[in-house]
């Protein structure tokens, strides 16, 4: 009886460490919910614009690291996705496209003096 118990509560204890891993939990900031290419466009590292909503958007030297919930995707151009931060409203200060994992290249409009 006493040994009976005793594989009762080990095999209880092992149940109970199982279902703890394997719980589901909120992976928000752990995993990325947009892809990104393994190394960034050729157009992009050559300093071509972006076309987006009649603005010409160009690629700046700096990055930033945000999370794929601080983005919005906006649209696609050439094959790549465009984004723009979840807090910015149009007019957008900057757009942005993902080239690593959490790295965001910066793009920022140059506006035709005509």
């Amino acid at each position: 009886m006493r040994r009976q118990r005793y594989i009762f509560g080990i095999c209880f204890v092992f149940c109970l460490m199982t279902l703890g891993c394997a719980v589901i939990r909120n992976n928000e900031g752990r995993m990325g919910r947009y892809a990104f290419l393994e190394k960034e466009a050729g157009w992009i590292l050559e300093g071509e614009p972006i076309e987006f909503e009649g603005q010409m958007w160009y690629p700046e030297d700096g990055i930033d690291i945000l999370l794929d919930a601080e983005v919005i995707l906006r649209g696609e151009y050439r094959g790549v996705q465009i984004f723009t931060a979840r807090t910015d409203v149009k007019p957008f200060h900057r757009l942005y496209t993902k080239f690593e994992h959490n790295k965001f290249r910066i793009f920022k409009a140059h506006h035709d003096p005509r």
